[in-house]
């Protein structure tokens, strides 16, 4: 297998983990070994009235030189509707060549799907719904109205604006719920960050903690954007997990997240996870973001 075979495949690998662990129960793995996968998109999340499942086969050369093959299946889509919204796909595909695109994809159907219900009938009152979902306790729905693009960032710029003068204050540190899997647990924290000199002052407060200083992992990344040259600052640490801040940094890409710093504390209980590891680490970070 060439270089540039393994390096789609494993892109392939990671783009797949990330979108499971942000659309959970929505999204569907049809066939592993075919790469045929199906995402549920809904308007809300309180009895949508607009619902579409896109299905995606990603053919060997995805994502740098094919793009997925795809169907659309609604009972309301056909005609017009139905090539409208395949020229839409194709110009983000086209827009964003040799990309990793299905995130943009699904967000873009929610969009079309959200301007749908909202123009034929104002209600669900989305504000309401986004609300409620607090006391419903499902993660994984949570993103589904709002990816962390939205509310979060707005609510993790705010925090970051604020202390943009007082930039040698330590940032305030919050702590996801632990995930345990054959006596070994995993655990994220987050800190809202706007300078390099914050994340090392995040993660030597951290390493205080002497329970955190003994995890057998603690693999981070950050993302700073900066306003000056509008560029992204980002880096990322495994410390000794292989390809697990990589992991993580793309996770952050993909939900467009910025000016915050994510670490996930991994215990280590003597049972081999393989793959799984990294859906620990992935759902982990994905938890307390949506927190």
């Amino acid at each position: 297998m060439a270089a540039s075979d393994r390096e789609r495949a494993q892109q392939q690998i990671d783009e797949i983990e990330a979108l499971s662990s942000i659309y959970g129960e929505d999204w569907c793995v049809v066939d592993e070994d075919e790469k045929i996968y199906c995402i549920k998109i809904n308007d809300c999340l309180d009895q949508p009235k607009w619902t579409l499942c896109l299905q995606v086969i990603l053919p060997p050369g995805y994502p740098t030189a094919e793009p997925p093959i795809y169907q659309l299946n609604a009972p309301w889509l056909r005609g017009q509707d139905y090539m409208e919204l395949a020229n839409v796909l194709e110009e983000i595909y086209v827009q964003n060549l040799g990309e990793s695109i299905l995130y943009l994809w699904v967000e873009k159907i929610r969009e079309v799907l959200i301007e749908k219900a909202q123009s034929s009938d104002p209600e669900p009152d989305i504000k309401k719904t986004s609300e409620e979902v607090d006391e419903d306790d499902g993660d994984d729905f949570l993103l589904d109205y709002q990816p962390v693009q939205e509310d979060p960032i707005k609510m993790l710029n705010y925090i970051t604006s604020e202390s943009q003068e007082v930039d040698e204050e330590l940032p305030s540190i919050h702590h996801g719920n632990p995930i345990t899997d054959r006596r070994s647990t995993f655990q994220a924290h987050l800190a809202p960050v706007v300078t390099p000199r914050q994340v090392k002052s995040v993660l030597e407060k951290l390493y205080e903690n002497k329970k955190i200083a003994s995890a057998t992992h603690n693999i981070y990344a950050y993302r700073i954007y900066c306003e000056d040259k509008q560029t992204f600052l980002q880096d990322c640490e495994d410390d000794g997990e292989t390809a697990a801040g990589g992991r993580l940094l793309h996770l952050m890409q993909i939900l467009n997240v910025h000016n915050v710093l994510v670490v996930v504390s991994r215990w280590y209980g003597g049972i081999l996870l393989g793959p799984d590891r990294f859906k620990h680490i992935n759902n982990c970070a994905r938890n307390v973001l949506v927190e």
